[in-house]
């Protein structure tokens, strides 16, 4: 647990500086509030928070799960069909010169009100990287292995379950914390263009009226969600990989 505890020692003499400045400034609080301030607001305003906070929650677990089910078949089929790759996978590419916050409004527009709208912006903006990420793994067997395997005449099933697919699995789960990430601003933007629930519609209607301690309770919030759900990822990538080179280059250096 060692490697937490240089950013927790930073954001702890952060949050004292921050403490501090605005105190001794005399900052307003319509402007900027004090993280005690902040906290304040959060116990009192903590049932409409938690609710809103459940709502972006299930958006961004869906989108994300729907790109994680969607990109891994998708990043197979690339690899394993020439075909599928040579026709598909330009496209596939080219498409994220497209911003994904410029095509939210239409996403939204075409998948009408509700939450599935703000699902598939987080999707749109997740996917990727799982794609890509799984597509790089996948291919990243030493053909040794693979030549091995064959000769000794085993199936294309047992050579991807027991050699493409462990050996993917790191760079896998690099995608999918990137994704998880991302597809918390999915959900926020969707939130922002079109919505009556969830923490990016609270932040709107809090700084709507000048309400900044509730707005950064909402963005704190949303940052506690995003890095607890990369940390689960991280933890399971952990007990899947446990013998990944990152993972025992960390056991080597004793910072678990």
């Amino acid at each position: 647990m060692r490697r937490w505890g240089p950013p927790v020692l930073t954001l702890v003499g952060v949050i004292v500086a921050w403490q501090l400045v605005v105190v001794g400034f005399k900052v307003p609080e319509y402007l900027l509030p004090t993280p005690s301030g902040i906290v304040a607001a959060m116990a009192a305003e903590w049932r409409y928070l938690a609710f809103h906070t459940w709502v972006t929650l299930y958006e961004i677990l869906w989108g994300f799960a729907l790109a994680a089910v969607i990109g891994i078949p998708l990043a197979m089929l690339i690899v394993y069909s020439p075909a599928f790759e040579r026709s598909v996978y330009p496209l596939l590419v080219a498409s994220q010169s497209i911003p994904k916050i410029a095509i939210a409004p239409l996403l939204i527009f075409w998948a009408g009100i509700g939450i599935f709208p703000k699902v598939l912006v987080a999707f749109a903006i997740s996917f990727f990287p799982i794609v890509i990420d799984a597509v790089v793994g996948l291919r990243a067997v030493e053909p040794e292995m693979l030549h091995l395997a064959r000769s000794m005449g085993a199936p294309e099933r047992k050579v991807f379950l027991k050699i493409r697919f462990p050996n993917a699995l790191p760079n896998i789960f690099a995608g999918l914390k990137v994704a998880v990430t991302l597809a918390v601003v999915g959900a926020i933007v969707g939130e922002f263009i079109q919505a009556d629930q969830g923490l990016g519609y609270a932040l709107q209607q809090a700084t709507a009226v000048l309400n900044t301690k509730l707005g950064f309770a909402a963005i704190f919030i949303l940052a506690g969600v995003g890095i607890a759900l990369f940390v689960a990822v991280e933890a399971v990538e952990r007990w899947l990989t446990p013998w990944s080179p990152a993972r025992r280059s960390e056991l080597a250096r004793g910072t678990l």
